[in-house]
């Protein structure tokens, strides 16, 4: 965010939340120590024990002006809390940083990838940018994309399953000639200083989730909310964290995208020249997933589906980085990014002239949505029910502009045979044992892959889903191959392995994972 607003944004923080938290001066003292008691407990794990020590004294000092003072000293201290929140949570920008970024990680990638040598390297600058731009392919409604961010503020909501997700989509807005998105990024990423020194001077603003006092929460909202009334396009994953099954998302987060509507009524009732707020869903689409083994790991254990963060994954091993970007270009392993038809805060599609539209494709004045009166206004219950409306907008976009690729469908194929022949078998079970046969005939495999294939291009032609270019040749074992050669390419442990006239599986967690990213399309394969 740039200077000249942080100072707003923290007042204007402040003075939301007290409006909507200290209604009713006999709550306060009560929030003030539920937030308290929550940020004892967080503080407990803090690694960093200087940063602990001091947010220690600093809670110990609010409860005890809590303790002593009257209801005015006590609206001071929740006054104190949420500013203390809302200073961590703020971002800051820098056009001089946004500069280097786009420009030169590119060229270090291709500097790593195609181990070109310095001096090849600068004699190139800036068009040893062509090798990631062949890599990453932009697809969809990018031109009214464009467009619309010139009519109003975007919120750009993508599907998410790697903290690759941010840089990538970062460097696909700069692509597309947009200016940098404010997004919340875990604090956990800026653990690493060099990234964090970047991702903090890009845009991103800081979100701890490991804080679980609603009153944190509450900031966050209305952070992302007024800094979209400022005209700032903004980026979250609604899906809240990443795809810890690799399934892509079919529940959202309501409380940020809500902040959509909530900053549209303020626009209007505030008369800006611009108000309006349009959504994009946005699909990330890889054939590997670099912390795939870490996530479905976690996704299994039974204490592990309570974790929210994990912080010692690969992305956290530079080593792994390089190791998963290097057979991603090597193979000429593509990633899809899908922009979806814009939607407006209700979920209507909105065409390129920022009109919106009913399934009929007939024009809609939004506008009467918030009208009660004659005045626009705020409704908490309708309000709700237009957010689920957009909620499920968004899933039906995710689904429409999935792009699965030859691994995606391999795995899948392989595990519904395992599914089919061991048909009593529980699922941990299964993935610890194999079941009863561990390998399966190649023509077999062939068999089934060319029937699967051919269900999801009948899917893709009735608007389904997307199918990469790979998928289109007509001979199973290359569409085999190219799985394998992708599997092999990045994962030390061999999913699949080939002998002879015969298809083993071994790392049965991995072949769940990838094949879960077309569980929404089972029905029908």
């Amino acid at each position: 965010m740039k200077p000249a607003d942080q100072k707003r944004m923290v007042v204007e923080v402040v003075e939301r939340v007290l409006q909507d938290k200290a209604r009713d001066p006999g709550k306060i003292e009560a929030l003030i120590f539920d937030t308290l008691y929550e940020e004892r407990r967080r503080l407990e794990t803090e690694r960093d024990r200087k940063k602990a020590a001091a947010e220690g004294k600093f809670y110990r000092k609010m409860q005890a002006r809590a303790l002593r003072g009257g209801p005015e000293e006590q609206r001071e201290v929740l006054a104190e809390i949420v500013r203390h929140f809302a200073e961590e949570v703020l971002g800051h920008f820098s056009e001089p940083m946004y500069r280097i970024a786009t420009q030169i990680v590119p060229v270090g990638l291709n500097l790593l990838l195609n181990t070109l040598s310095p001096l090849r390297l600068i004699s190139h600058f800036p068009k040893g940018l062509g090798k990631v731009d062949d890599q990453i392919l932009i697809e969809g409604h990018t031109e009214e994309f464009q467009r619309l961010s010139k009519q109003g503020t975007m919120i750009l909501v993508p599907t998410h399953c790697s903290n690759l997700d941010s840089p990538l989509i970062g460097y696909v807005l700069y692509r597309l000639g947009l200016p940098p998105f404010l997004y919340g990024a875990g604090l956990n990423l800026f653990h690493n200083k060099l990234i964090g020194f970047f991702m903090d001077h890009l845009g991103a603003y800081k979100v701890d989730r490991r804080k679980k006092a609603p009153l944190y929460k509450d900031v966050l909202k209305v952070y992302a909310g007024y800094s979209m009334e400022l005209g700032y396009h903004n980026l979250f994953f609604p899906g809240g964290t990443r795809s810890r099954s690799g399934k892509v998302e079919s529940r959202l987060k309501l409380g940020l995208l809500g902040m959509g509507l909530n900053a549209y009524i303020h626009n209007l009732r505030h008369d800006k020249p611009n108000p309006d707020i349009f959504v994009v869903p946005c699909t990330l689409n890889y054939q590997l997933v670099l912390e795939a083994e870490t996530l479905i790991e976690d996704y299994l254990k039974e204490e592990g589906k309570a974790r929210y963060i994990i912080e010692d994954d690969e992305f956290a091993q530079v080593k792994r980085i390089l190791e998963f970007l290097q057979g991603l270009f090597s193979l000429e392993s593509r990633i899809h990014v899908v922009f979806s038809r814009p939607l407006d805060v209700f979920g209507n599609p909105v065409d390129a002239e920022g009109r919106s539209l009913d399934h009929r494709g007939r024009e809609i004045d939004r506008r009467k949505y918030v009208v009660q009166d004659g005045e626009y206004r705020f409704d908490p219950q309708r309000d709700q029910e237009y957010t689920l409306e957009l909620a499920k907008s968004i899933l039906e976009s995710y689904r429409r502009d999935t792009v699965i690729g030859s691994v995606q469908t391999v795995a899948h194929v392989v595990w519904r045979w395992l599914r089919e022949v061991n048909p009593k078998m529980d699922l941990y079970r299964l993935l610890r044992s194999g079941g009863a046969q561990d390998s399966l005939t190649m023509t077999e495999v062939y068999r089934r892959l060319q029937g699967t294939i051919q269900a999801l291009r009948d899917l893709q032609k009735r608007g389904g889903l997307r199918l990469d270019p790979e998928l289109e040749v007509s001979d199973p074992a290359e569409v085999f191959g190219k799985a394998l050669a992708h599997l092999k390419s990045y994962h030390k442990h061999p999913v699949l392995e080939r002998k002879g006239d015969r298809l083993f599986h071994y790392d049965r967690q991995l072949l769940l994972y990838y094949q879960n990213r077309l569980s929404f399309a089972e029905p029908n394969l």
